[in-house]
């Protein structure tokens, strides 16, 4: 078949990959380049991540033997461990994950959470939470809810937690029993068994190695935003005028109402525009040298919550005798505004550019996900398929923007 790709990020990419063995693939990208939120940029001899500091891991075997194709493990990519800190308000550094190191906090911090933690067993009825203000509670306690999980995500997601549902964070959030955090506190246990503990990384070239690597081999039209999309009588779809059997949009579903004009229903068109997001505005900072992978702020003495240390993660990444990091904030920073915050953030970080990233988080409600799936469906009846984070409107991180490739390349 001949078929279009709309969008050339890892979606698009991974894609257009798996179906290019057998089939006609053109992939169509708005931008000067492909890569989408994980491409980066050599700017004073810092390499930066233009959207965040995107590495690779999974515990996907599919999605393993998919991205391992494409490189040499041993030569090209290094494999650390996800040294992370929580950097308090008071100067304390704390290891990550927080409530496996509560003894390194005030001794009134810990008596807290231990009689958070007592008050929960005891408390076990069975309730499902039902937000995610329910579920930090309920998990952590109220002491660690308000000292670090509530100012750290509402710095994200800017948003009252009650009006956060689960689904959208499925599969992101630690499930810590109480016996396993008191035991892990007593004993200083380093759990290394949460999401992504250790990582790939590429040697050289960070995260663009990885969208250059999906790139090669593949037909790919840059600076080429996508105009109409029409299906024809016979089951075919135009796309700016040429024709395809199918068509595998990985862009941003807020743009689909005006690429297919009144192919889609005034109810499906509202609600598609009511969605909601977030973006980032992501700075390269020169930084202090730190041995840490992700340093999280829950300070609510500025804005910005994580550095990213991207300097620490291949030496390549950083200019001779220097360290570099992207501090990350939520929608858009003026230049200006940055600057004032960088003078409140640990580790003294010196500003040298930014990119502000207009759609980084979607951002669900209890019926989205629903909504979304069935818009899927109707769409993929017609040979129009979504895949990808903005497509499906789902946070999905590089492996799971992977797997969704892999499952859609089946069904196709």
């Amino acid at each position: 078949m001949k078929i279009a790709v709309v969008g050339a990020g890892i979606s698009g990419l991974s894609i257009g990959q798996l179906l290019r063995a057998n089939h006609d693939v053109t992939l169509f990208e708005a931008d000067s380049r492909p890569g989408g939120l994980v491409k980066c940029d050599r700017v004073d001899g810092h390499l930066f991540h233009r959207t965040g500091g995107h590495v690779f891991n999974t515990r996907r075997p599919e999605v393993l033997d998919f991205f391992w194709s494409f490189f040499d493990r041993e030569r090209e990519f290094v494999k650390a461990d996800r040294n992370s800190v929580v950097s308090m308000s008071d100067g304390a550094i704390v290891p990550y994950p927080i409530e496996n190191h509560v003894y390194y906090l005030s001794d009134d911090v810990l008596r807290g959470f231990i009689a958070d933690l007592l008050a929960i067993n005891a408390q076990r009825d069975g309730t499902e939470p039902q937000n995610f203000e329910q579920f930090l509670q309920g998990r952590f306690g109220r002491t660690l809810y308000e000292l670090y999980f509530r100012p750290y995500n509402e710095k994200i997601w800017r948003r009252d937690l009650k009006r956060v549902p689960l689904s959208w964070l499925e599969g992101k959030l630690p499930m810590p029993t109480v016996d396993e955090m008191l035991f892990n506190n007593i004993r200083k246990v380093e759990e290394r068994q949460f999401v992504h503990s250790t990582f790939y990384y590429a040697k050289n070239g960070g995260s663009q190695l990885i969208a250059d690597r999906l790139s090669d081999g593949l037909d790919i039209e840059c600076n080429h935003p996508v105009c109409t999309l029409q299906r024809m009588a016979d089951g075919s779809w135009m796309v700016d005028g040429r024709r395809f059997d199918r068509v595998v949009f990985c862009g941003n579903i807020k743009s689909l109402p005006a690429i297919l004009g009144d192919g889609l229903s005034a109810d499906a068109t509202a609600r598609i525009d009511a969605l909601e997001s977030h973006g980032t505005t992501s700075v390269l900072c020169e930084i202090d040298e730190n041995p840490y992978s992700w340093v999280y702020l829950p300070s609510r003495d500025h804005l910005s919550h994580r550095i990213i240390c991207t300097g620490n993660f291949s030496a390549t990444n950083r200019a001779a005798g220097k360290m570099s990091a992207v501090v990350e904030f939520t929608d858009f920073m003026s230049e200006t505004e940055i600057r004032e915050q960088l003078q409140r953030i640990p580790f003294h970080p010196r500003y040298v550019t930014h990119n502000f990233e207009r759609y980084t988080y979607p951002v669900q409600d209890a019926a989205t996900r629903l909504f979304v799936r069935q818009l899927r469906d109707v769409l993929g009846e017609k040979g129009l398929y979504l895949c990808g984070r903005f497509a499906e409107w789902e946070y999905y991180n590089m492996d799971v923007a992977m797997a969704s490739a892999i499952e859609l390349s089946k069904r196709i």
